[in-house]
């Protein structure tokens, strides 16, 4: 018998850009938007409850200031890796409903306070962005891969001392389009990836379950960005991109990565109901996360 599946919000929308000026991103309403279509019922979870997050808050923030929000996310990457550390020590399957991309490092914090954890990171985007390969640094949400391999600023890549959370040949990147700006740097780092083409061609999950297994790994988180589907399949996303996959891919790219015994959980983000008033893309949504789960 599997783990006992658990369903945790995490509704932070600490590391992405406002949509508009004076707005702020919608993402954080992803978790009642899924509630709203059934989820916990329907994969037979039970309700951990919510880490509520701090105020969004980007006033006075500037390029060259760095991450932006970054005390509010430090500490809230805290108070998420203790719950989380209590549903592992139960040893529950966490479903973790997001927020954004950011939310990640919450459970690889969590994670690596008990050992060597891999992190499949499942998005349309590298999200490898550093002060090295760019300008500046501020939406942590397009950084977060970079953030929890241990590339950024320290009140973020090393709480508790423990930098770097996941270590690079420990990662896998999936969904990433043709032309990512920074691309070259993940492949340079040694970390494999998976375009989005490649995965329409090939069973990916495989392949990324066979390079976990060669390292002495724990276990494993998976990351999913919604905005690895193509823009015209789910359009309620703050970057929505063409040459993305389809549901069907998806839910075969997750089917065998969930059902692992070494897999810990599942993070979701980006979804914004705000760009989904009739509820349609938050139905397909939850359907693909049942078919996945089940």
């Amino acid at each position: 018998m599997g783990k006992q599946r658990v369903v945790l919000d995490g509704p932070s929308n600490l590391g992405l850009r406002p949509p508009v000026k004076g707005a702020v991103p919608g993402c954080y309403k992803l978790a009642g938007a899924l509630r709203d279509q059934g989820l916990l019922q329907r994969i037979n979870a039970s309700d951990a409850g919510c880490v509520t997050p701090p105020r969004y808050d980007r006033e006075g923030w500037k390029p060259g200031d760095g991450v932006f929000n970054a005390e509010a996310m430090a500490s809230y990457t805290v108070r998420l890796a203790d719950r989380l550390t209590k549903l592992f020590d139960d040893q529950r399957f966490v479903v973790l409903l997001g927020g954004e991309c950011s939310n990640l490092l919450g459970p690889a914090l969590a994670l690596k306070r008990r050992g060597r954890y891999g992190v499949v990171y499942i998005d349309g985007h590298s999200d490898f962005r550093t002060v090295d390969n760019a300008p500046y640094v501020g939406a942590a949400g397009g950084e977060a891969l970079a953030l929890v391999t241990g590339r950024g600023q320290a009140d973020l890549t090393d709480l508790e001392g423990l930098s770097p959370y996941v270590q690079d040949t420990d990662a896998a990147l999936l969904g990433i389009r043709e032309d990512d700006e920074y691309v070259g740097d993940v492949e340079a780092a040694g970390i494999p990836v998976w375009s989005a083409l490649t995965i329409m061609a090939e069973s990916a999950a495989d392949g990324v379950l066979e390079h976990l297994e060669r390292e002495e790994l724990d276990g494993f988180w998976v990351h999913l960005d919604v905005d690895i589907l193509d823009a015209e399949v789910m359009p309620a996303v703050d970057s929505p991109d063409p040459g993305g996959i389809d549901h069907p891919q998806l839910r075969q790219l997750l089917r065998p990565l969930l059902a692992s015994p070494a897999c810990m959980g599942i993070d979701i983000g980006i979804f914004d109901p705000d760009l989904d008033p009739d509820g349609v893309y938050a139905a397909e949504l939850t359907d693909t996360l049942v078919a996945s789960l089940s």
